[in-house]
C-alpha cells in the first residue's frame, strides 16, 4: 500500500505490461529524445481509454514504468537504442579494434582529411586579417608519421587535397628549407605512392581520382558519412598538433564565436602570416615525426621493447622487418596523375578549356585542327595546374597516361602568366561587363530601329503620288539626269555652307604692281567622277 500518495495502486498485470512495453518502444527506447515522464504520459492517455472506471489516483505510476524498463531492457540496449545509429557508431560504440592491425607496413595505409585551423592570420604585409587557414594532412596508418600537408587559404576541396598528396608522396626537403628547416631524406622518408588512401566520400569520390587508381594502382577507400572516427588517427593528429601552438598564439580562437559584452575579440590579435604559420607547422610536424613518443601504440609481437616508439623509429623498423608498400614512381608522372581534370574541346581555334585555347606541336601534326580535316575527335580530358594557366596536358587517348603538353595561343595570350584561379575570375568580370553592355547595346539598337521606321514612315507620307501618265521605263531612264541635277543641288549647297560671312563690308584695296593672279583650284570633279548611276 502506499505511504504518502492518494490511492491503493494498481497491480502490473500482463496487460499492464504489453501497454509499458508498447510506450517505451514509441516513444522513450528511441533516437527521439523524449523523456520517461513523457513516455509516462503517454501511457495515461492509452491507459485511461482501456480502464474509464479506474480512477486517477490509482493509475500505474512512473515508478512501475521506470522498474519495468530497467528490469526488460538490458543495459548495452538502452545505450544503444537512445542514441541515434551515426552518434551511436562515431561516439558511444565500444571500441575493441586498432587501426594497426589492418596494415601490414608502412604505406599500407594513409589517412587524409582537413581542418580549418583555430587561428586568425594576417595578410603578407600585416595590414589585414585574413581569416583561418586550411590545414591539411596525410598520416601513415602504422607508423604514426606524417606523410604530407597542406596549409593555405583554399577551401578543402579535391585540388587541395591533391596537393597534400603530391607532398606526401614526394621528397620533402626542399619544401622545408624553404620554411628554414633544413633535413636530410633520411629524417622524413616518406616517399612513394602507398597502397591505399583512406579519406572523406567528398574530396576523393568521382572521377578525378581514377586517373590516380590507374596509374599507380592506389586502392581509394572512402569513410562512410559523419563517421569522422574512421580515419581516427588523422583525426586525433589535429587536436595534437594544434595543441603544440595554441597556448602561445594570438589570435587563437576561444571557445566561443559570440564575443560577449567587454570582451575582447580574439580575431583582432592576429599576428602571424600564412608564411609564419606554415614554418611553425612544418616545426612541429618535424618535431612529432622524430621525437615525439607513442606511448599508447599498440606494438607488434616482434617490436623490440628498447625501441623508443617514435613515427621515425616505427617507420624505420617496419621498412626492415615488415613489407615495404612504398612505389617509387616519376615525380613528374605522379604530379600529373595528381593534377585535376577537365573536359576540354576541339576547335579551329586550338584545344579549349575553360574559354582559353591551347595548341602543341602534336596536336598540329595530328590535324585535329584543320578546317577541312576529319574532326570526329571527342571526349578529350586535360590535366590543368591550377597555379599555372600558360600549360594544359592534354591526353589525346582515353586510359592512357599519354600525354601532350600543350600552351596558350596568341588569340588567349591576356591570360599568359596568370593562374586558372585569375583566369577564372578574369573571364567571370567580362562576363559581367559583357552583360552590362547589352543592356546598353539592346537599348541602342532598339532606338536605331524605332528611327529606320520613323524615317520610312515620314518617307513615304511625304512622297507624292505616282504619276500614272508617265510609265515605268520614263521613270527608269530619268535616273541618270535626275541624279546629276541632284547632285548639283547638293554642291551648291555645300558651297554655300563653306563660303565665310560676308557681312562685313570689304575695304576697298589698291593694288601697287596689278591684282595679282587667283591661285585656285581648277574643279575637276565632273572629269574625276563620271556620271554613272
Amino acid at each position: 500500500p502506499r505511504k504518502t500518495s492518494p490511492g491503493t495502486g494498481i497491480t502490473v498485470d500482463a496487460s499492464i505490461e504489453k501497454m509499458f512495453r508498447l510506450v517505451l518502444d514509441r516513444y522513450y527506447v528511441n533516437d527521439k529524445g523524449h523523456s520517461l515522464p513523457y513516455a509516462h504520459r503517454r501511457f495515461i492517455d492509452m491507459f485511461e481509454a482501456a480502464n474509464p472506471n479506474v480512477q486517477p489516483e490509482d493509475y500505474p505510476t512512473i515508478t512501475q514504468l521506470r522498474y519495468f524498463y530497467h528490469r526488460e531492457y538490458e543495459n548495452a540496449d538502452r545505450i544503444r537504442l537512445r542514441a541515434n545509429k551515426i552518434s551511436y557508431q562515431k561516439d558511444i560504440r565500444p571500441l575493441i579494434g586498432t587501426a594497426t592491425a589492418g596494415v601490414a607496413g608502412p604505406g599500407s595505409r594513409y589517412e587524409i582529411d582537413a581542418t580549418i585551423a583555430d587561428v586568425y592570420l594576417l595578410s603578407a604585409d600585416r595590414q589585414r586579417v585574413i581569416g583561418r587557414p586550411t590545414l591539411y594532412v596525410v598520416v601513415d596508418v602504422f607508423s604514426r608519421m606524417v606523410a604530407g600537408f597542406y596549409i593555405g587559404l583554399e577551401n578543402p576541396s579535391y585540388v587541395t587535397a591533391m596537393s597534400a598528396l603530391a607532398t606526401s608522396m614526394s621528397d620533402k626537403c626542399e619544401l622545408c628549407a624553404r620554411y628554414g628547416a633544413e633535413i636530410t631524406p633520411e629524417q622524413w622518408p616518406t616517399v612513394g605512392v602507398p597502397d591505399a588512401i583512406l579519406a572523406d566520400r567528398g574530396e576523393l569520390l568521382g572521377h578525378q581520382i581514377e586517373s590516380l587508381e590507374k596509374a599507380f594502382g592506389v586502392r581509394i577507400e572512402t569513410t562512410p558519412p559523419y563517421r569522422g572516427d574512421a580515419k581516427g588517427i588523422v583525426e586525433r593528429y589535429f587536436r595534437t598538433l594544434q595543441a603544440e601552438f595554441k597556448p602561445f598564439t594570438p589570435g587563437v580562437v576561444t571557445g566561443t564565436k559570440v564575443r560577449k559584452q567587454g570582451g575582447k575579440d580574439y580575431r583582432l590579435d592576429a599576428t602571424l602570416t600564412l608564411d609564419d604559420f606554415t614554418q611553425i607547422m612544418v616545426a612541429s610536424i618535424l618535431h612529432r615525426n622524430q621525437y615525439a613518443v607513442l606511448s599508447k601504440y599498440d606494438r607488434d609481437p616482434d617490436m623490440p621493447n628498447d625501441m623508443a616508439l617514435t613515427p621515425l623509429n616505427i617507420w624505420n623498423w617496419g621498412i626492415e622487418n615488415r613489407t615495404g608498400r612504398l612505389k617509387n614512381v616519376s615525380e613528374q608522372a605522379l604530379r600529373i596523375a595528381l593534377l585535376p581534370r577537365q573536359k576540354v574541346y576541339l576547335s579551329d581555334l586550338g584545344v579549349s578549356c575553360f574559354g582559353a585555347y591551347y595548341t602543341s606541336k602534336e596536336l598540329l601534326a595530328s590535324g585535329w585542327l584543320h578546317r577541312n580535316g576529319d574532326r570526329k575527335v571527342t571526349g578529350l580530358q586535360a590535366a590543368y595546374d591550377p597555379a599555372v594557366a600558360d600549360h594544359i596536358y592534354l591526353f589525346p587517348e582515353k586510359d592512357s597516361s599519354e600525354y601532350w603538353v600543350c600552351s596558350l595561343t596568341d588569340r588567349s595570350r591576356q591570360f599568359r602568366g596568370k593562374s586558372m584561379w585569375e583566369l577564372w575570375a578574369s573571364q567571370e568580370e567580362q562576363r559581367k561587363a559583357t552583360s552590362a553592355a547589352k543592356v546598353a547595346e539592346t537599348t541602342s539598337k532598339r532606338d536605331l530601329e524605332n528611327l529606320v521606321i520613323n524615317t520610312i514612315k515620314n518617307a513615304e507620307r511625304s512622297r507624292p503620288a505616282i504619276n500614272k501618265q508617265q510609265s515605268k521605263a520614263e521613270t527608269v531612264r530619268g535616273i541618270r539626269d535626275n541624279r546629276k541635277q541632284e547632285r548639283d543641288a547638293q554642291r551648291a549647297e555645300q558651297t554655300k555652307a563653306r563660303q565665310p560671312d560676308n557681312s562685313k563690308p570689304k575695304s576697298d584695296v589698291t593694288y601697287l604692281h596689278g591684282k595679282p593672279d587667283d591661285g585656285a583650284f581648277p574643279d575637276f570633279l565632273d572629269e574625276l567622277f563620271g556620271d554613272d548611276e
